[in-house]
């Protein structure tokens, strides 16, 4: 039977099925072998020879291949068609001919198949053809490039910006992206403007909003009012006239679909409306391709086979009916800038099945669902709508406003879906529907109409946001409640999301289908990017490493260098350039660029990472002092510095007279670390960074992280009086500093010692020799920190002297009430933690609030006492010690029946049977 092999089980049992009997069907579990992880592994040195491994657990996926070759020489190659594909065949057809698992002369045939259908399957296994040899090329020199540059630059990041992680070709262009991002909107200077709007009524009675465009033969500007005053102006032009509808115009439109799903909008539009991140996206969308539901999930095309839109053209049509399919199928212009690395668009093999007629469940039927709703939309009529701008203005040309609006006349691919939209698009138009509206209507303002809108905003607003007249800073409101002015800001640009980071990467042609997912992976997973929601935070780190990249390798994080590289790797592709060309032409200037980093020094780099981020890191004072000075000392300059854990700080030049520092990041962020953890400060001679943390047991602080080396960093609670909000990096060094040696003990010469216990702070003598150490309670936890020798070996031999009161004397009681009349045994009343209770014997009974302790009576107590026990479930009798010892005369008497006469005779007998024995 010939030997089919394919990446994945799941997709193995899946072409099995269309196969049959016939075919033996193996999977490789992906990439078979890899570059060696070291230095070395790419020689440019030997015209960029790589040096491969096949890991332990490959190995037996190569044999169990070479065994099924063994009974019939006949391997088909179906990896999935595309350039990592390609490169998966290629290891696999070379990793057996090294171990000699197939002959020089055996056929390997290479297929490939969009989708997998039997159909499909089975035209692909009847055209096979060779390993393309230009997409392995292709292959080769993206893992060179991106193994030189790993190898080469992360050392350099290493050295020169200590706890930096690695750096990459692609994800240093892409976490420079999100850096620039959050540096512009830190950078954005926020402008005010004013808008006036108005709740208009038509005669018959139908209400719409008009917004103001023209006063006084100006046209309104976004920024024609500045201000709270000339927005007042405007309300008042505008509520002390009489409007009329001067011009009704109503334009047909239409909306055309979207193209089919590509990788790229794929991801986007799983982001936007499921918030499911690149990875997950297409983790779901292999499962669904390797089950046969959807075709190839890699690709840049966007043009769909003849056969799949006649399909959807029918499935349309069964649906909704004729009207909705068009008069021609839509043709799409394929985007991808490779014919070799171009496949059709994502699409579902069944055109007919919608999700709910597949089981599916969870993201599977999500994904499936909105890949199935785009590709029908693709190909369905276009949405056919009436556009209506009103005008209304005032009979002496003063004021004019605008309603736009607009009604779908016909629904078309709307009926099915339609794209979503990022917070950063703004081509979203008006899609308010106003009433019926005829030119010389009179447009009377609807009295209080916008009264509400006025109470929530002020309400939003606050009492900071109200003026000394009473009036709300944020909005001003007509007196008939009909005209509003309401305050806005410009808005900086938004975060990145997953879904806005890919399309950016697209634009500028940085990466390609199959990196997106891993590329947005790596720059979180090695901590210089977070996300919070769906939005993409840079760290610290990220910051650092953007910063010294864009200064020493501004070239190599490039965008046009970086699109450019793509474009020379898909011409090796296409077989249109050698790849070993490529890549002597991009070291031999990488290389340079590398060599001229050897003399840098630390310093000179973070004093021009500090230059750089000065504006984040060092904001203008109010003072007008020089805003680097130091704020402690006054005399030193702050500047980033780097810890040995590998994070960065702010320090004081001054060091160490002054030893200020505080965490990375503009002033005032040491209370804004994530989550309850902030950054104290750093520990000057270890060079750690000093965290209060909180934890399972509560707060406490940390020195340093947790690493191979030290994987246990020393750490203390905070004491119970102690909050977080008063740990400052002072306090914190106390804690970390415990156990406190106090002195020798003038006695025996042995350290004593204070620290803060499971039960609160202590003073512990360890003693001479092999003595228990004592351990005695300080009643205050400062005194952990401030006790001295003198009041220490006090405690000390209190504590001795008494060692069962864990150095506290027995707690005295409010009143002795005498003997148990019935029982015996004292009466007491005593002092508790929840309040004053009585104490006989093992009971103790609450004393009732509104009974005064000490006016407490016996014969009260002893109710109590006796309510007590029966709750309890105890004995009120008590039996003194002095009447149990006649129960003890009983085992005198019995002393003499110890020797039982049974056991001689016993002893005799045995003697006897051990003497005939012998005999």
């Amino acid at each position: 039977m010939p030997v089919v092999v394919v990446e994945s089980p799941a997709k193995a049992k899946t072409i099995n099925g269309y196969l049959g009997k016939d075919y033996t069907v193996l999977a490789s579990y992906g990439h078979v072998r890899d570059l060696v992880g070291k230095d070395g592994s790419v020689d440019p040195e030997e015209g960029f020879a790589m040096t491969w491994e096949v890991p332990s657990d490959s190995k037996k996926r190569i044999k169990d291949i070479a065994d099924a070759l063994a009974d019939d020489p006949n391997l088909i190659l179906a990896t999935d068609p595309d350039r990592e594909g390609e490169a998966i065949s290629w290891h696999l057809q070379e990793t057996l001919r090294a171990r000699r698992g197939i002959k020089k002369d055996m056929p390997i045939r290479r297929v490939a198949f969009n989708a997998i259908t039997k159909k499909a399957v089975q035209d692909a296994i009847a055209n096979p053809r060779d390993i393309d040899t230009p997409l392995v090329e292709a292959y080769l020199a993206r893992r060179a490039l991106d193994y030189l540059v790993g190898f080469t630059l992360s050392p350099v990041l290493w050295r020169k910006l200590p706890g930096s992680r690695s750096a990459g070709r692609v994800q240093s262009v892409s976490l420079r992206l999100v850096v620039e991002r959050e540096m512009e909107i830190e950078a954005f200077d926020p402008q005010e403007y004013w808008t006036v709007r108005a709740l208009l009524e038509t005669p018959r009675g139908q209400t719409f909003e008009a917004r103001l465009v023209g006063l006084a033969g100006d046209k309104v500007e976004r920024f024609t009012f500045k201000d709270a005053t000339a927005a007042e102006l405007a309300v008042q032009a505008v509520a002390s006239r009489d409007l009329t509808v001067t011009g009704v115009e109503a334009k047909p439109a239409s909306r055309n679909p979207s193209p089919p799903f590509m990788t790229s909008t794929l991801q986007q539009e799983a982001s936007r409306k499921f918030g499911m991140g690149a990875k997950a996206a297409m983790g779901t969308a292999q499962r669904l391709y390797e089950a046969g539901h959807i075709t190839y999930m890699r690709t840049d095309g966007i043009d769909m086979a003849p056969e799949a839109v006649h399909a959807a053209r029918d499935a349309i049509k069964d649906r909704y009916g004729d009207s909705y399919v068009p008069d021609s199928p839509r043709l799409y212009k394929n985007k991808a800038k490779n014919a070799q690395e171009a496949h059709e668009c994502i699409r579902p093999t069944d055109m007919a099945k919608a999700a709910d007629d597949l089981r599916l469940d969870g993201d599977q039927k999500k994904l499936y669902d909105l890949i199935w709703k785009r590709t029908l939309a693709s190909q369905m009529s276009a949405a056919k709508l009436e556009r209506t701008v009103v005008t209304v203005g005032s009979a002496d040309g003063q004021v004019e406003l605008r309603a736009n609006g607009q009604v779908v006349v016909f629904d078309g691919f709307m009926k099915v879906y339609t794209e979503g939209r990022d917070d950063d698009d703004s081509s979203s138009g008006d899609d308010r529907r106003l009433p019926a509206i005829h030119q010389g209507d009179a447009a009377k303002r609807h009295t209080n109409g916008l009264r509400p809108d006025y109470d929530k905003l002020t309400a939003d607003a606050g009492d900071a946001l109200v003026d000394d007249g009473g009036a709300a800073k944020n909005a001003r409101l007509s007196e008939d409640g009909a005209v509003l002015g309401q305050q806005s800001f410009t808005q900086p640009p938004p975060r990145y999301t997953e879904a806005t980071l890919v399309k950016r990467m697209e634009e500028l042609g940085i990466g390609r289908p199959s990196t997106y997912a891993s590329i947005l992976g790596t720059i979180v997973d090695r901590g210089y990017v977070e996300k919070d929601g769906n939005r993409l935070i840079p760290k610290d780190q990220g910051r650092l490493v953007t910063v010294f990249l864009s200064n020493y390798f501004r070239r190599y994080v490039g965008y046009d260098f970086t699109a450019g590289l793509e474009d020379e790797l898909d011409q090796v592709s296409a077989g249109d350039a050698n790849y070993k060309d490529v890549l002597d032409r991009f070291w031999r200037d990488f290389k340079a660029a590398v060599d001229e980093t050897a003399e840098l020094r630390i310093t000179d780099v973070l004093e021009k990472i500090n230059e750089v981020l000065e504006p984040h890191l060092f904001p203008e004072r109010e003072d007008g002092k020089d805003r680097r000075l130091c704020p402690k000392c006054e005399a030193g300059r702050l500047s980033m510095r780097t810890a040995r854990s590998g994070g960065a700080f702010i320090g004081c030049s001054n060091y160490p007279e002054c030893r200020y520092t505080r965490p990375f990041g503009p002033p005032g962020m040491e209370g804004e670390q994530s989550g309850d953890e902030r950054m104290l400060g750093v520990e000057p001679e270890s060079g750690l960074e000093v965290w209060l943390k909180s934890g399972r047991f509560g707060p406490y602080v940390q020195l340093g992280e947790a690493t191979e080396e030290n994987k246990k960093p020393k750490r203390s609670s905070l004491p119970k009086s102690w909050t977080p909000d008063i740990i400052d990096f002072d306090r914190a060094m106390q804690l970390l500093s415990l156990p406190r040696l106090v002195g020798t003990h003038p006695e025996d010469g042995q350290p004593i010692e204070t620290n803060l216990g499971r039960y609160g702070p202590y003073v512990m003598h360890k003693g001479p020799d092999d003595a228990k150490p004592v351990y005695a309670n300080l009643p205050d936890e400062e005194e952990v920190f401030t006790i001295g020798m003198n009041r220490a070996v006090e405690v000390l031999a209190d504590k001795r002297a008494n060692p069962r009161g864990r150095g506290r004397t027995a707690a005295k009681p409010l009143k002795e009430l005498g003997e148990h009349p019935e029982n015996g045994g004292p009466v007491n009343v005593m002092e508790g933690r929840y309040g004053p209770y009585v104490k006989w014997d093992k009971i103790n009974a609450t004393i009732p609030k509104d009974t005064p302790p000490e006016a407490l009576t016996m014969e009260q107590a002893v109710e109590l006492i006796a309510e007590r026990a029966a709750k309890s479930g105890k004995k009120t009798t008590r039996k003194p010690a002095a009447k149990k010892a006649p129960a003890k005369k009983p085992a005198a008497k019995k002393a003499p029946a110890k020797k039982p006469a049974a056991k001689k005779p016993a002893s005799k007998t045995a003697k006897a049977a051990v003497a005939k024995s012998e005999e």
